[in-house]
């Protein structure tokens, strides 16, 4: 596909100025990447951190509030007022995971068509009004249906918003922004539980129970959140028309993808094709991020239904719905902790901290599944397994960068990653996590606990085909270094200081 022009005028002015990437030179760039850098890429980032990051986050939190939600309403009302004494609660998580496994591939690929501030904030403005829908559903029945079209509509958010931030952030940069994205679904979560112990107490306004109210709030919070899509979302570099950025800028934007590697758009062909379904990316990564997404705790409310099951203390309402929030400020603070040690200390290293989260996974869902422990062990144990919730953004950066090379493989695979971790999570719970098993879930745990040692093997077989495929490259490239393809195999310095010229010109 051509590049535009000032991309072409760029790369042919600045082409002798572009080195291989150094490591920070100041002590102040492994606590924020742009402050290694010059002040008019600084300025550059600021916008588009504003942007992207802002709607991202808000976004992926009422996502995640609308998840969360569905057990937070089940245990406040919801199971007695519709009669869920079976595994309905079970169902309803299936249904909205059969849609959101739908759409994630067919909405990745339109992505790449249509442009990401349409087509996201669109889906989200659907899922908002079924949301709202929620509040006057009267039976198990009706539940299933509406979540399976929430499910679908918000299939586009998460794989395509790790599409569009690796469309435009660099290796340095890019973990950062994934995981602060990614942490926003924790901070839901824990929201959820407060906002569930908030509007409880209006059950009886309106003819509405508590546990409706909920729902309503939701929907209140979401329509506002998705219509600042269609004003803040930037496209990707090659396409965007973000009022915020300046025409130097966007050619600015367009030559630091490209320096990183990051291939533009080009037409589906089955050559194409054949070439994504025949390389290890797809399979490997997907199976990377289907055993950390299945490897962990949230399949079900096991914290606030241990909770709930106690005698003595007995709990109230409120408790079961804050005290689990524990869990969630714990994911939140290590996966800003693994974010900055791969960006920073690590050198871009990706694995390690996900050996880490698997680790932890395996030690307090193993001590779950003996569940004969002390007390305090068992708190210890819901709330240090957040510490394996947090990976999701590393993961996807991880992705984002082995697919660099190649535009719509990288919006498949990342789409991949996504969708076939919830095609386990349609049929897995249903097995491992019935509602009748609660509050032990030993099934559960003892899933937990393989799964977990599966993500740490992947982790290390992902590690040693990327650095083969680097080593390939590596010796194509020393092979051919008279050629003109040389300069899309290196990248710019960290400093930036030619690349800022332009954008300050």
């Amino acid at each position: 596909m051509a590049k535009s022009a000032p991309d072409e005028e760029v790369v042919k002015h600045h082409a002798e100025e572009i080195v291989p990437v150094e490591t920070p030179k100041k002590w102040t760039g492994l606590i924020w990447d742009t402050f290694d850098k010059s002040p008019e890429e600084r300025k550059f980032l600021f916008k588009l951190d504003a942007a992207i990051l802002t709607f991202a986050s808000l976004g992926y939190f009422i996502k995640y509030l609308d998840q969360a939600n569905i057990n937070n309403a089940f245990v406040s009302g919801m199971k007695e007022d519709l009669g869920l004494y079976g595994n309905e609660l079970n169902y309803m998580q299936t249904a909205w995971t059969v849609g959101y496994v739908i759409g994630q591939i067919p909405s990745n690929m339109v992505l790449t068509r249509v442009r990401p501030s349409i087509w996201i904030p669109a889906m989200e403005v659907i899922w908002a009004v079924l949301t709202f829908s929620l509040c006057r559903a009267d039976s198990a029945k009706t539940i299933y249906i509406i979540r399976f079209f929430v499910g679908l509509a918000e299939s586009t958010f998460y794989p395509g918003m790790q599409y569009l931030i690796g469309s435009w952030y660099r290796k340095d940069e890019l973990a950062k922004r994934a995981c602060i994205f990614h942490t926003s679904s924790a901070l839901a979560t824990m929201f959820s539980g407060y906002l569930m112990a908030g509007v409880y107490h209006l059950g009886g306004i309106g003819g509405f129970k508590g546990w409706q109210w909920l729902f309503i709030v939701d929907g209140t919070i979401s329509l506002p959140v998705a219509l600042l899509g269609f004003i803040l979302l930037p496209d990707v570099p090659e396409t965007t028309r973000a009022f915020y950025l300046t025409k130097p800028e966007i050619a600015f934007a367009q030559r630091r993808v490209q320096l990183e590697g990051r291939k533009g758009r080009e037409p589906y062909t089955w050559a194409k094709i054949r070439k994504i379904f025949s390389s290890w990316h797809i399979y490997v990564l997907t199976l990377l991020y289907v055993t950390f997404n299945n490897g962990g705790q949230g399949a079900a409310p096991v914290f606030a239904q241990w909770l709930k099951a106690s005698k003595k203390p007995k709990y109230s309402v409120s408790q079961i719905n804050t005290y689990p929030t524990t869990t969630n400020a714990v994911q939140v603070v290590s996966t800003l902790i693994y974010a900055w040690m791969s960006d920073g200390v690590l050198r871009g290293a990706r694995w390690p901290p996900i050996v880490w989260g698997a680790v932890w996974n395996i030690v307090t869902a193993a001590s779950l599944a003996y569940w004969d422990i002390p007390t305090g062990w068992h708190w210890a144990c819901y709330i240090l397994g957040g510490m394996g919730g947090g990976l999701s953004g590393l993961i996807m950066a991880w992705g984002n960068e082995i697919c660099s090379n190649d535009n719509e493989e990288r919006a498949i695979v990342v789409g991949s990653m996504n969708e076939m971790a919830y095609v386990l999570q349609a049929w897995l719970p249903l097995i491992v996590w019935q509602q009748v098993d609660a509050p032990k879930y030993q099934k559960g745990f003892i899933t937990i606990s393989f799964i977990s040692a599966l993500l740490i093997a992947t982790a290390f077989l992902t590690k040693y085909l990327h650095d083969r495929e680097i080593k390939q490259k590596q010796r194509v490239s020393f092979s051919d270094s008279s050629s003109s393809e040389e300069v899309e195999q290196v990248r710019v310095d960290p400093d930036s200081k030619n690349l800022a010229k332009e954008v300050q010109g």
